[in-house]
């Protein structure tokens, strides 16, 4: 399993490769090896400021939203110091993050393992990897997530050249743009087909792959009526994505 994930997450850092279909694989890597409840990224935009770019999870989404809105939280601490953060029990640091103790235990989640995405001396964002079950991750783990973490850098920073920070910083910016049309792609088919928003997701992920193109182009066709809905919800449908209620 392990080595399938490196593999996976190798074979995004391909020729033009599609830095969200990366981002969302790290994520997914991680939930599926690492046994966490969720996991949630965050990287530097074109100013130098941290966003919220995959998640595992709605709530997860939300949460990292609210680090970033309250100034406080594990990953922003994490990419400041540029170093790996374990935190046993979320619950016990009340007077460093009040406000993200407080949204955290909303969720349910009772520990968080946050790791750097670094390179050298430069750091470019931070995933954040909940548990609502103790103990945190265990070393072993919290190596893997590195290295995780670390092959998702060098995918991000493997086209700098001599304008190397300009280039990061316009590749970091499309990412986010393309999470917007993601998402409103998501609703669309959600609304469609009856879908939860994850199954959604996984139904544009799955016509993408079969087809050979970008998510993020299919998002686009879907949002602006391109492309027949109903074809990408069968694509699901054939991975086990079944709508949640009739149509």
């Amino acid at each position: 399993m392990l080595a399938q994930k490196f593999v996976a997450l190798a074979d995004t850092l391909v020729a033009d490769f599609d830095i969200v279909e990366l981002m969302d694989t790290l994520i997914e890597a991680c939930v599926d090896l690492l046994g966490v409840s969720a996991a949630g990224l965050l990287l530097t935009d074109g100013r130098g400021e941290l966003q919220v770019v995959a998640c595992s999870s709605d709530e997860t989404w939300l949460l990292e939203l609210f680090q970033l809105q309250t100034d406080e939280g594990p990953c922003l601490d994490c990419v400041r110091a540029s170093e790996p953060l374990t935190v046993k029990a979320i619950a016990s640091q009340a007077t460093r993050w009040p406000r993200f103790v407080e949204a955290a235990a909303a969720i349910g989640y009772l520990s968080v393992q946050a790791v750097p995405l670094r390179l050298r001396d430069e750091t470019i964002g931070g995933l954040n990897l909940f548990r609502s079950s103790a103990p945190p991750l265990s070393p072993d783990d919290q190596r893997i997530a590195q290295a995780l973490a670390d092959v998702a850098t060098i995918g991000i920073l493997q086209q700098r050249s001599i304008h190397r920070a300009s280039l990061v910083a316009e590749q970091l910016q499309s990412a986010l743009n393309s999470r917007v049309v993601i998402e409103q792609a998501k609703g669309v088919l959600a609304e469609y087909a009856g879908l939860e928003m994850a199954d959604a997701f996984s139904a544009l992920r799955w016509y993408a792959r079969d087809r050979n193109r970008k998510v993020v182009d299919l998002a686009e066709d879907v949002v602006t009526g391109r492309v027949d809905l109903a074809v990408i919800v069968r694509a699901g449908e054939s991975h086990d994505v079944s709508p949640r209620r009739p149509r």
